[in-house]
This record gives structure tokens, C-alpha cells and sequence, in this order.
């Protein structure tokens, strides 16, 4: 199996990349432009909320501020290229990543757990790691949960109308969609 450059990228820096390691990861592409700085912000506290984890909002927004904002500074602003922003949740860290072409290190991040990482396909990989809170790891994350909603349109309508199961399997077999007409 080939390993991906982030899963290369981890181990050089001595974590654990993208792998078994890692729970749930969610990511979002953006064109490295002055926004995307607010618009890496809002992505980071909507994934946050999602994943349950609202006590680290305010450090995982302010650090990828950092890292987006750096790689916004080094980019051309005639051929800005894209940035991959990418949040991992692994052992008892979250993982903050921007991927691009042009991309650097914030001073205020270096010396930590931060790092740059040179990617084999092109390309450079900036992270920093935050700790999770006391007692959390990564594996104890709950998955975002989605409450089942029906659409405006069907919110006009009001109640589902009754539907006889009898009428649905002449319309399949009429369709061509059942194995075999019921006798009637």
C-alpha cells in the first residue's frame, strides 16, 4: 500500500500521519486570498461543534489564522494557487494542517509542536499539534450526528400521504423495476 505524503509528512516529524492513528479528519480547500483566513476560521469552529470539541474553538481558530494567514502572506496575489486546511483528530492531539505550493511557517508557532514538511508530489505541508482536553483522546470523539429533516417543499405539503404498497408494486412492475407481478 502506498503511503500518502501527510501520512510521510507525520512520520519525518515524528507523529502519526494520516493512518489508523487517525479518527476523523475533515478538510476544505481554499484559494489563498486575504478570506481565507475567516473562511479557515469558520471552518474550523463549524468542524469543532461538529465533533463536539467547543472548548478548543478559540486556539484551533487562532492557530490556523496563523498558519493560513502565513501561507496568504508568501503566496502571489496574481496566481494565488490553492491551500488544502486540513483538521485530524489522532491519539490525544488535533492536528492542524495547511497544505500548498507556497506555504510557510508562522515564528509564533515555531519551536512547538509545529513543523514544515517538504511533500514528494510538490508542494510543502505546515501542522501544528494542539492537545486535546485532559482525559480525551481521539477514539472517544464522537461522529457528527445528523437529524433526519424533511425539505421545505415537503414541509409545505404537510403529512406524507398514505400509500398502498399494492399500487407501488404495479408501478415497479409497469416500470420494469420489479422481478415479478403479485396476482391479483
Amino acid at each position: 500500500m502506498a503511503l500518502s505524503d501527510a501520512t510521510r509528512a507525520g512520520r519525518r516529524r515524528g507523529g502519526t500521519g494520516v493512518n489508523a492513528q487517525t479518527e476523523q479528519v475533515d478538510d476544505l480547500r481554499l484559494v489563498a486570498l486575504p478570506t481565507a483566513v475567516n473562511v479557515a476560521d469558520m471552518f474550523v469552529r463549524f468542524s469543532l461543534t461538529e465533533w463536539r470539541l467547543r472548548g478548543m474553538q478559540d486556539e484551533a481558530a487562532q492557530t490556523v489564522r496563523r498558519l493560513v494567514g502565513a501561507a496568504v502572506d508568501v503566496a502571489d496575489p496574481r496566481a494565488p494557487g490553492l491551500l488544502l486546511v486540513r483538521l485530524r483528530l489522532s491519539g490525544s492531539h488535533l492536528v492542524v494542517e495547511v497544505e500548498g505550493y507556497r506555504v510557510a511557517l508562522p515564528p509564533e508557532l515555531a519551536g512547538g509542536r509545529a513543523g514544515l514538511v517538504d511533500l514528494t508530489a510538490g508542494g510543502r505541508l505546515v501542522w501544528c499539534e494542539l492537545t486535546l482536553p485532559s482525559g480525551m483522546s481521539a477514539a472517544a470523539v464522537p461522529l457528527p450526528r445528523r437529524e433526519p429533516r424533511r425539505s421545505p417543499a415537503a414541509e409545505k405539503l404537510g403529512d406524507e400521504p398514505d400509500v398502498d404498497p399494492e399500487i407501488i408494486q404495479r408501478i415497479l412492475y409497469g416500470l420494469g423495476g420489479a422481478k415479478e407481478r403479485r396476482p391479483d
